[in-house]
């Protein structure tokens, strides 16, 4: 078997586990299923590897490139296929919204909705009714981001009104993650709970996974919502919206935010259905003397990728993004939010010097750090004397 011919294998497989049917261009039938992918179909521009179906249009395209081969640049070619859709073919929209680009261990999507489409990696495929619901959108999430009504400040202190309509900001300008610093004490659950309103509300964010380090911590952040009231309507959050405290691995779908701890999520993506009773009782750090390597994820079809918009994690220890950063990122969260992650009063000076860096250089690196003003506070050795093998993942966090 071919490189090519094993990729292609592992992208039907991964197709027919997030909803699809494969089909090959000689015996199309599209009303087999909600989503059918066929094969190899004839574009006015070219024949797309994978033309994907939904509800018996044609809604996007796959390009299969074989294992460890680059998707830089293929993206060009998805661009291609998506413009040449035959007036005679079904589709939901010209040039066809969505483009995968997939290796079998990698791959890319683009939504061409979008204000300002950008590739970005998932896990795997969306499921059908999951495109289907964004193309039948009126405006796409990215876009509902960028118009945000002024926050209305209430009694909101001042480091909180700035954590807020900085984090905003960083929406509008479509930037998938981003860091809120906040000194402890200073209200950073009742700040998140303050901007997840506002996603939920405004924003029309499907469901935020809001994770904690510990379960008793869930109760606390539990109460925050349930005592949230809003500055609009004077409706508390809970009277507006269902909040899931996760006590089981039953996710309610009709919830819009679901708070738990990483432990249970992975729980939850394993599809264990018992689980031990003080599993949301072991600390984060507590972790790392069970799983010496990061933990493994597969795809789970009752759990897909798209379950949650958004991800905030909240008094959780820097190690998550080492040991569980995988179970991060399984979800194709639009952006994940990091409130409340506690540094020391030199860790966060230096994470002020870095973000003043990316503001005018965009982008970081190690040997920026021997240069002014990195250097003036001891340099790269400073650094990995305070953030220690947290460093690299701490400066993808924030790039």
């Amino acid at each position: 078997m071919t490189p090519e011919e094993r990729a292609r294998q592992e992208i039907d497989t991964m197709l027919v586990a997030s909803g699809w049917v494969i089909q090959t261009k000689d015996r199309i039938n599209l009303s087999a299923s909600a989503g059918v992918a066929v094969s190899e179909l004839s574009f006015t521009t070219g024949e797309p590897d994978y033309t994907l179906f939904v509800d018996g249009k044609a809604i996007g395209t796959v390009e299969a490139k074989p294992a460890r081969h680059s998707l830089v640049g293929v993206e060009e070619q998805s661009t291609k296929y998506v413009t040449g859709v035959p007036h005679s073919l079904p589709h939901w929209h010209t040039p066809l919204p969505f483009c995968y680009e997939s290796t079998g261990e990698e791959t890319r999507f683009t939504n061409r909705l979008d204000p300002e489409p950008r590739s970005r990696n998932v896990f795997t495929f969306h499921r059908p009714e999951t495109l289907l619901a964004w193309v039948q959108e009126e405006k796409q999430l990215a876009e509902r981001l960028r118009e945000m009504p002024p926050l209305v400040v209430g009694s909101l202190w001042l480091a909180q009104i700035r954590a807020i309509t900085g984090l905003e900001k960083s929406h509008a300008k479509a930037f998938r993650r981003a860091l809120i610093q906040m000194a402890s004490g200073s209200g950073k659950t009742f700040t998140a709970v303050n901007f997840i309103y506002r996603l939920v509300k405004y924003a029309r964010a499907k469901r935020v996974l809001f994770l904690v380090d510990r379960g008793n911590l869930g109760d606390q952040t539990l109460k925050e919502f349930q005592q949230f009231v809003s500055p609009v309507n004077n409706y508390k959050f809970t009277e507006e919206y269902i909040v899931q405290r996760l006590s089981s691995n039953q996710l309610d779908t009709s919830a819009r935010v679901v708070i738990g701890t990483i432990q249970r999520i992975y729980s939850m993506l394993k599809g264990e259905t018992e689980t031990a009773p003080d599993l949301d009782d072991l600390p984060i750090d507590a972790a790392e003397t069970l799983f010496k390597q990061p933990v493994p994820v597969e795809y789970n079809p009752g759990f897909p990728i798209e379950a949650f918009d958004f991800i905030v994690t909240d008094e959780c220890h820097c190690s998550i993004y080492n040991l569980w950063r995988q179970v991060l990122d399984y979800f194709d969260a639009s952006l994940k939010a990091k409130a409340g992650v506690k540094f020391s009063p030199d860790q966060l000076a230096w994470l002020s010097l870095i973000r003043d860096h990316l503001a005018t250089s965009l982008s970081i690196e190690p040997d920026d750090f021997d240069y002014t003003p990195f250097s003036q506070r001891g340099g790269l050795g400073k650094a990995h004397q305070l953030f220690g093998e947290q460093l690299p993942s701490i400066l993808d966090e924030l790039t």
